[in-house]
């Protein structure tokens, strides 16, 4: 479990995040929804503790750091590291033991090629891979699905949905709405660096018109498509 109290993030005189209060249960998965700019990515680097912040983050495994993994918008490669080389650093981080790649290489990857050279998409496969073996307690994935195959996003909620089954706390964020309403247990909407809104199972669809209204509303109509 995770909990978040009296989180604050500032950059200057900006406030990214104001008062954050959150709780992450074990075995749950969570959304985090909200325009470009509303704090998700900044939310999710104080969480891991890439950047500081005023308040408090408690968890059931200490330090978080340790336990958690993080995949990034845009996962960061060296340039002359290979993906199988990229995997067994990952594990090493964490004291575990290099599975046999062969097997397990479920996005058919061409692990022996340099890892900068892949899509986007198979950037971000790779830097998944890698923290499924590290055998993490806890899981942020900021816009997994971005730029990602069809036959791989199934792959990926099939993976979600998995650890969800162990145990697992998942904290997510997707611009594909669809994506959050079938694998979360709750949905928060942030914006302007507060948690607006936190909605249960039963009222993804009208969270969803509501996001219409509010970040669409008449804009569609108004540019007279013809």
């Amino acid at each position: 479990m995770i909990e978040i109290q009296h989180l604050t993030k500032s950059y200057g005189a900006k406030t990214v995040l104001d008062n954050v209060h959150l709780t992450f249960e074990d075995g749950k998965t969570y959304g985090i929804v909200g325009e470009n700019g509303s704090g998700k990515t900044t939310l999710f680097k104080c969480i891991t503790g890439i950047e500081t912040y005023i308040g408090h983050i408690k968890a059931s495994k200490s330090p978080l750091k340790d336990y958690i993994g993080y995949l990034p918008t845009e996962p960061f490669y060296f340039s002359k590291i290979t993906g199988r080389e990229y995997i067994q650093l990952l594990c090493n981080a964490r004291s575990k033991k290099c599975p046999d790649l062969s097997s397990k290489n479920i996005f058919d990857l061409p692990l022996d090629q340099y890892a900068s050279t892949y899509s986007t998409g198979m950037k971000k496969k790779l830097g998944l891979m890698g923290l499924l073996f590290q055998e993490n307690d806890f899981f942020i994935f900021d816009e997994p699905f971005n730029g990602v195959d069809i036959q791989s996003n199934i792959i990926i909620t099939e993976i979600l949905n998995e650890l969800k089954s162990m145990g697992k706390t998942i904290i997510i964020s997707s611009h594909i709405f669809s994506t959050l309403t079938d694998i979360c247990d709750e949905i928060h909407l942030l914006k302007n660096g507060k948690i607006s809104r936190t909605v249960t199972r039963e009222s993804y669809t009208a969270l969803e018109q509501e996001m219409k209204d509010v970040f669409v509303g008449s804009r569609v109509r108004e540019l007279g498509l013809k």
